[in-house]
């Protein structure tokens, strides 16, 4: 996780089109400026930075479901539940998988574990458009390379 750029993602553990799932990791860091006020003397890393690795995931799932031709925007949360802490230092497993699509949208469930036990989990909504601008298409490409999405599920132009 490089949480001051909001890369939330460290790499892509499995990536299932057929069934239309994906896992992935991220080590939440040590040290972090957001750890100095969430909370001074207990460091916790906050919910709203939980649902967006879950968002994070789900839209890769979804980049993949769409070979890479449009780009997913989060749209709506529903039934986010925080179950427990997640703490500095500690690797996240985050797995998403696609329950409704519809015409511009798609619905995900997703969630959060470490060492097996539930931290999160919620239900959220995408938008999705072809890419509004080709700097995000480049940068795309390049996370996508950061983070092991497999490049026989990318479309070139």
């Amino acid at each position: 996780m490089q949480l001051e750029y909001f890369h939330l993602i460290d790499r892509i553990v499995e990536l299932n089109i057929g069934e239309k799932t994906i896992t992935v990791e991220a080590q939440v860091p040590q040290q972090n400026t957001i750890f100095e006020g969430h909370f001074p003397g207990y460091p916790l890393l906050p919910g709203v930075l939980l649902i967006e690795s879950m968002a994070q995931t789900s839209g890769w799932l979804l980049i993949a479901l769409m070979k890479f031709e449009r780009m997913p925007f989060l749209a709506m949360v529903k039934e986010a539940k925080m179950r427990s802490f997640v703490t500095p230092g500690e690797l996240l497993k985050v797995e998403a998988s696609v329950v409704h699509e519809g015409s511009g949208f798609t619905i995900t469930e997703a969630k959060i574990s470490v060492g097996g036990k539930p931290r999160c989990n919620a239900t959220l909504t995408f938008r999705h458009i072809p890419f509004p601008h080709p700097d995000l298409r480049v940068h795309m490409d390049a996370m996508a390379k950061r983070i092991g999405f497999p490049q026989q599920a990318m479309s070139h132009d």
